[in-house]
């Protein structure tokens, strides 16, 4: 499939699927030094956390109900609300909710500026990456919402992540899913594909199998029902130049309909991992 990255550049960009075990991945990906340039848009809105436009809006309105389910899930995870790390925090909104529950928390994101945001947020010092973080600390809970999809270095941050999660703890993953009903019904518009932002793609199967290779078990996945909602409205946006607002949000239902009725295929999980 050919998708073009609807946010910067305009270029086409191949998405290839291995026929062995169904990761899809991008291709040609922008090595991690010159990355940066396609996520320099006022529309990237978790780095810009601009509130310009309809679409913004509804993301910040979303994003204050979500993040405290978000919280909701780790402490219902970890009771006693110990040690967080939250790769890829963005802005910090949610890292912020969390020490006010009353974690202790850490946090990384590469974007230069999006990491003082996040930084004037919690009041804590946050590195750009995990490999900066203390080798010998260990967490209760790491959480990675939409950000697996970004990262170049796969495999050694899934070993790093194993090697660095107390036993018995949790890795919890939010990522679009390739399956849903929107995803099929946009193909090469579906604005989940996002390139090349967006590195790796996945489905519920190709987590499975990923996580349980570095030493993880999935014991729970959820729906991001918002998720379907927003994800339309940018489809319609790639498709049209402009988002049909009408359509997104009776697609948005007949996604999440589709998904309750066929075997939990959400426009995007959160897939919640245990340790062995």
């Amino acid at each position: 499939m050919t998708c073009k990255d609807y946010l910067v550049s305009e270029t086409d960009f191949i998405i290839q699927n291995c026929g062995k075990c169904g990761l899809k991945a991008t291709n040609p990906r922008p090595v991690e030094g010159e990355i940066g340039r396609f996520y320099q848009s006022d529309d990237y809105i978790s780095h810009s956390d601009t509130r310009k436009g309809i679409i913004s809006q509804l993301y910040h309105t979303v994003r204050t109900i979500t993040v405290r389910q978000k919280v909701k899930l780790i402490t219902d995870l970890s009771p006693q609300k110990g040690q967080l790390l939250d790769i890829g925090c963005g802005s910090g909104y949610f890292l912020s909710a969390s020490q006010q529950a009353g974690w202790k928390i850490m946090g990384t994101e590469p974007d230069t500026n999006t990491r003082r945001q996040a930084a004037e947020r919690t009041y804590i010092q946050l590195k750009r990456s995990i490999f900066e973080l203390d080798d010998t600390r260990k967490f209760d809970v790491i959480t990675l919402w939409h950000v697996l999809e970004h990262i170049h270095e796969l495999q050694e941050t899934l070993d790093w992540i194993r090697a660095h999660t107390l036993s018995k703890g949790h890795v919890v993953i939010a990522v679009p899913n390739y399956h849903s009903w929107d995803a099929k019904h946009y193909k090469q518009f579906w604005a989940a594909y996002d390139v090349p932002r967006h590195l790796y793609h996945f489905s519920p199967g190709t987590m499975r199998t990923l996580l349980s290779r570095y030493g993880f078990e999935i014991v729970r996945q959820k729906p991001m029902l918002f998720d379907a909602f927003y994800v339309n409205m940018l489809s319609t946006k790639n498709r049209d130049g402009k988002p049909a607002y009408l359509e997104s949000f009776w697609n948005g239902i007949r996604s999440n309909w589709a998904a309750y009725q066929n075997g939990g295929n959400y426009s995007s999980l959160i897939y919640v991992a245990q340790a062995r």
